[in-house]
């Protein structure tokens, strides 16, 4: 090999600080005379700036990543690589993109099976550039979640400046070791906490502003930032999405134009993506039988495999809808044109037709791909209303269409009563906000039986997809729903009895029993009490290639097939059933049915991750509309018992709050985890889960959605609690007070 920059590059760059000037010398072959030419090219490059030199002596390309370095994962590319990037780049512009490599990193470890990485995981890699450009980087060994970053309201206080985390968990606050020249008050900060301290506070290094926190919209913006939910779409994914045309009638492509099927959404729908038809059977061996078809958008038709659109959607994973906007899983050119079932237009769908006896149960079931038209678009108080007889402008000209429909609702109540789903119903709350992002009212959200209707034709359609494919042991991606766990449940065995029921673990756990638990609960006015201990006992839904059933709804099958606008999830069930049945070339592809369990894990972690982001910029909005309210007082229900305090839900607005134990009065209040109770130690008065009470407002963050209330009702009467914890904590609070008196 010729001795030259150009060869010192090309060995520099392909492993960074991997070579000293020794082993550089050995990998080149140069020996005796040429080292000097060696060492003299080297320093050339140092000065020229095109290599550096590590404080191990190893040389690497300047503005390349190290030899070894932290990477963190962060998608699955089109082929179903794992891509990740550095966990600290200091450079310009965005982190370099890495393509990862599991598995053994070296001869010695052949009996080795690798390390399985997912989305969101670290590990150390060893660093390698290839001649194409291509970063690769060899898993070494994997590693824990590493230094979490922070979100925070940095300001400026009389104390100089400080950052104010905007978790409602964060106790305290952070000096910054350093502030951006162009920082300003209320800024919102990601930050990572230091090790060190000065004074009373933790240092915290800032790593970069996302904007304001004084925005009337900053409560969404705060609540998908700290829930690292991606927002927006690059370039090249809006650039997709605009040149995509609806699909023309041909192949297995049908025309369904002519099925008078409608759309029932919320008032304030912004996409339509289900429409719904049904009509007697006409099959004289089916009578008084149904046929019900359920249309949905054919998503599949323009988010395809591999493409900038199917990258994007898979990393965002779903949809997230937020009291002032959505974070929408595809752009809006699809969310809500393309793949919007708007009435009286030509649209893409994915339909399954199902066949139902007198008794509501399935006789059988058809996928197709079509061409569709809805002939309206209603709300559900517009459905309810032609359903009832009465009409509107709207469900007039649907009239027969709606009858025909809710007829056919009828048949399938009663085998889900026969199949007795868990029924649990908890009120829902919507929150109105305005053009400017203030709150205006929270109201209760009316649930009519066109809410039931829509809700059972889904299910019976996600029921369709998930049997379809296990007939043809078409492994996907299900929906699975395990019963409870028995920790869970014993929590709910405990504390029962304090509201004198009873719910024992001998028998085999069931969705009829917690039925008839919770049929006991209403009938003593503790529905909504009882309601959300039962719901706090189940074992989280997840998505899983394995598998099978869902306890919740009493199924052996199910898998999501009714929402590909807004879950990943559907968009696999709908390309399996295209693959599966012949309805296209744009299926599954191999790739990623070798990616189901990763997707799988992905997905079910960005359902979580939108969730918790929905409930905080709910608590973050009705925390701004409360706080013109503080001190006035609220009817609410004591809806979770800790040894710190009571939380509490209000009455109206449903806002959560905490009343601190240390503000129940002068007697000392012990935690009776049994019994979910706050009880007195000396008199054995008592606050306990479920009860009505009266309650005053005295704090509300908007920043964290923090809200703290004093409690007006007076105590129950009850027993002090066994084993004297007065004593002990007398203790405890007698020592503390002789700290403060030296």
């Amino acid at each position: 090999m010729t001795l030259s920059k150009k060869t010192i590059l090309s060995a520099v760059s392909a492993e960074p600080d991997r070579y000293d000037n020794k082993a550089l010398a050995r990998h080149l072959g140069v020996k005796g005379a040429d080292r000097r030419t060696l060492r003299a090219y080297l320093r050339e490059l140092e000065d020229d700036g095109l290599i550096v030199k590590s404080s191990k002596k190893t040389y690497r390309e300047a503005d390349a990543l190290p030899g070894v370095m932290v990477i963190r994962i962060t998608k699955i590319d089109e082929h179903g690589d794992l891509i990740g990037e550095p966990e600290s780049f200091k450079g310009e512009g965005q982190p370099p993109q890495v393509l990862v490599r599991e598995g053994p990193t070296s001869k010695k470890s052949k009996g080795n099976k690798g390390v399985e990485m997912a989305v969101g995981g670290r590990a150390l890699c060893r660093i390698k550039k290839r001649d194409d450009g291509t970063i690769t980087a060899q898993v070494m060994k994997k590693l824990g979640d590493g230094p979490s970053e922070h979100l925070g309201v940095l300001y400026k206080g009389g104390r100089g400046w400080r950052i104010k985390p905007v978790s409602k968990k964060a106790r305290d606050e952070y000096k910054p070791n350093s502030v951006p020249k162009d920082a300003e008050n209320n800024d919102l900060v990601f930050f990572r906490s230091s090790r060190k301290n000065k004074g009373d506070l933790r240092l915290a290094d800032i790593l970069r502003t996302v904007g304001s926190a004084d925005g009337a919209k900053a409560a969404s913006l705060i609540s998908l930032y700290e829930n690292d939910i991606p927002m927006g779409f690059s370039d090249e994914v809006i650039e997709e999405a605009k040149s995509l045309k609806l699909p023309k009638l041909s192949g297995p492509r049908e025309d369904l134009r002519h099925l008078a099927l409608i759309t029932i959404d919320p008032v304030d729908a912004k996409d339509f993506d289900d429409a719904v038809l049904a009509h007697p059977d006409d099959n004289p061996k089916n009578k008084g039988g149904w046929v019900i078809w359920v249309a949905i958008a054919d998503v599949a038709a323009f988010v395809t495999p591999g493409s900038a659109l199917d990258e994007a959607a898979r990393e965002k994973g779903n949809s997230v809808y937020l009291p002032d906007r959505v974070e929408p899983m595809l752009p809006h050119e699809l969310s809500s044109d393309l793949c919007s079932l708007r009435p009286h237009e030509d649209r893409a769908c994915m339909a399954v037709r199902m066949v139902f006896d007198k008794k509501g149960h399935k006789v059988s079931h058809k996928f197709h791909r079509g061409l569709m038209r809805s002939h309206a678009r209603l709300t559900y108080a517009e459905a309810q209303d032609g359903f009832m007889g009465s009409p509107g402008i709207a469900a007039e000209p649907v009239l027969d269409i709606l009858q025909n429909l809710y007829a056919a609702y009828g048949v399938l109540k009663q085998s889900r009563a026969e199949r007795e789903p868990l029924a649990i119903e908890l009120p829902e709350r919507r929150v109105h906000v305005n053009e400017a992002g203030d709150i205006t009212a929270i109201t209760l959200r009316e649930r009519f039986d066109a809410h039931k209707l829509i809700e059972e034709f889904m299910v019976q359609a996600n029921v369709a997809a998930a049997e379809a494919l296990a007939q043809k042991n078409i492994q996907t991606i299900i929906r699975l729903h395990e019963e409870p766990g028995r920790d869970k449940l014993q929590g709910l065995v405990d504390f029962l009895p304090a509201l004198d029921l009873k719910f024992t673990l001998s028998d085999r756990v069931t969705p009829k029993r917690f039925n008839r638990l919770l049929q006991q609960a209403g009938e003593k006015d503790l529905a909504e009490t009882v309601g959300m201990a039962v719901l706090r006992s189940q074992s989280q839904a997840i998505y899983t290639p394995d598998g099978a059933g869902h306890f919740g709804l009493n199924l052996d099958h199910y898998a999501h097939f009714t929402s590909p606008i807004r879950r990943y999830a559907d968009l696999i069930v709908h390309r399996a059933l295209i693959k599966t049945f012949k309805l296209g070339d744009d299926g599954t592809t191999t790739t990623e049915t070798s990616r189901l369990k990763e997707i799988s894990e992905h997905i079910s972690s960005t359902e979580r991750r939108a969730m918790v982001a929905e409930r905080d910029a709910t608590d973050r909005y009705v925390a701004a509309y409360l706080e013109k309210q503080l001190d006035a007082e609220f009817d609410a229900r004591i809806t979770g018992v800790t040894k710190f305090g009571l939380f509490i839900t209000l009455d109206e607005t449903g806002a959560d709050g905490l009343i601190p134990a240390r503000s129940l009065g002068q007697e000392y209040f012990a935690f009776e985890e049994k019994k979910k109770a706050l009880t007195g130690v000396n008199t054995g008065k008592t606050y306990r889960f479920g009860r009505q009470v009266r309650v005053q407002l005295k704090e509300a963050t908007p920043v964290t959605g923090g809200l703290i209330f004093e409690m007006i009702s007076k105590p129950e009467d009850g027993k002090p609690p066994k084993g004297n914890p007065r004593g002990k904590n007398k203790g405890s609070r007698g020592k503390r007070h002789k700290r403060k008196r030296k």
